[in-house]
């Protein structure tokens, strides 16, 4: 197929209404549990994220970039404990959370998948079945987890995406809702048609059919350049804007929930302290801190897990960006976590511990960390763990 063609298929598939989409879902009960993924597409840098602060490595490798040690200096770290600090972008809207225990992260946390592809690492993950063997691209594990909570009678689920995820795709009906609209033009349907009426019975006709038809493929083409590692998610500064609105809809309607974002692909000048990266962290934390006032009440049955496809490179390149990694940090929240602390199995960050003396080793295996908070939230037994993550032995951080 030609690129062109293949663009133009793109669009068409884009205008149609998602597979599964379901609209009169049933209200969740106010004692339900309610579990969020947010998905932070591209790779974000977790080290940047979560500072190891007693590594004289961490700072010999990131000459550039690192985010100097706790101290009086609004741009240090704020430490969370003897080893490890916070990104100071956060000190307004994680850093009390994690003070008051609604908060951990599990560093050395990601996938066993060593492609280092956004594309690839982003299917494994949400499919969630073994790296061996074939697989099934049409059954993710969220939508398998909704199949077998509530006796397997499935639980309202909903994807704030503009296209229904892999994770979400399989047997259990799944709703998705679009957050935001993508490469608006500045001509909109109604003034295309108005033009197109104008000209269409003059001599004029086939030099504005064709000319609209180039500017559709031009502003694909872009937009297909932009969101190649992002898949279209929404941006860090979007999800903070609509945080309200989905959790408005998770605290109401539905308990499962899943939204990505994008824009974490930093490879060159990802800035430290200030700087792209930063803001990025600036805006997404406002949002789940948005996310987390907006529940209400039932923030004390809400949970909510961030992941990326991976990490990113340990020492900085030559851009003053990180390039693809493979260990990352994930983030727990919720409040009836038991938050405030750095949980899961952790090596001391040195260059000897490094993954191919680049990346972040993968201790905490995904599939085994989220099957051990899905048995805690949802009191899942074997056969049901076995089903969202076939061959997984559930791992229980103690979180919940």
């Amino acid at each position: 197929m030609h690129r062109r063609d293949l663009l133009k298929s793109m669009l068409a598939m884009s205008v149609l209404p998602a597979t599964g989409y379901c609209s009169h879902a049933l209200a969740a009960p106010a004692t339900q549990s309610r579990f969020l993924l947010v998905f932070l597409r591209g790779g974000y840098d977790a080290c940047n994220l979560l500072v190891p602060t007693s590594s004289s490595f961490y700072y010999e490798s990131r000459p550039n970039i690192a985010i100097a040690r706790p101290g009086d200096n609004p741009q240090s770290a704020l430490a969370l404990n003897a080893d490890w600090g916070l990104h100071p972008a956060l000190k307004d809207s994680i850093y009390p959370l994690y003070q008051s225990g609604e908060v951990a992260f599990i560093p050395f946390a990601g996938t066993e998948d060593l492609t280092r592809s956004h594309f690839e690492t982003q299917d494994s993950i949400e499919l969630g079945q073994p790296l061996t063997g074939s697989r099934n691209y049409h059954s993710g594990f969220m939508n398998r987890l909704a199949s077998v909570i509530n006796d397997g009678k499935g639980i309202p689920t909903m994807a704030f995406t503009d296209q229904l995820p892999i994770s979400m795709q399989g047997s259990a009906t799944v709703g998705n809702t679009s957050l935001r609209s993508l490469s608006k033009s500045s001509v909109d349907q109604r003034q295309s048609d108005i033009i197109q009426k104008m000209y269409g019975k003059t001599g004029l006709s086939q030099q504005v059919n064709e000319g609209f038809a180039v500017r559709q493929d031009i502003a694909m083409e872009m937009q297909d350049e932009m969101n190649a590692a992002n898949r279209d998610a929404i941006t860090t500064k979007g999800f903070a804007l609509e945080a309200r609105r989905v959790a408005k809809m998770m605290r109401e309607k539905y308990s499962l929930g899943f939204i990505d974002v994008g824009g974490w692909d930093t490879h060159v000048d990802q800035g430290g302290a200030k700087g792209t990266l930063a803001n990025k962290f600036e805006e997404l934390g406002r949002g789940l801190a948005t996310y987390k006032n907006e529940m209400g009440d039932a923030w004390q049955q809400t949970t909510v897990v961030v992941i990326s496809e991976f990490g990113r490179t340990f020492r900085e390149n030559g851009k003053r960006g990180t390039d693809h990694g493979h260990g990352s940090v994930y983030w727990v929240l919720g409040g009836g976590i038991k938050g405030g602390q750095i949980a899961g199995e952790q090596t001391k960050v040195a260059a000897g511990q490094l993954f191919q003396n680049r990346d972040f080793p993968v201790l905490n295996e995904y599939r085994a960390v989220l099957g051990g908070l899905f048995s805690r939230i949802y009191g899942l037994n074997h056969q049901q763990i076995n089903t969202v993550f076939s061959g997984v032995k559930p791992r229980d951080l103690g979180l919940i």
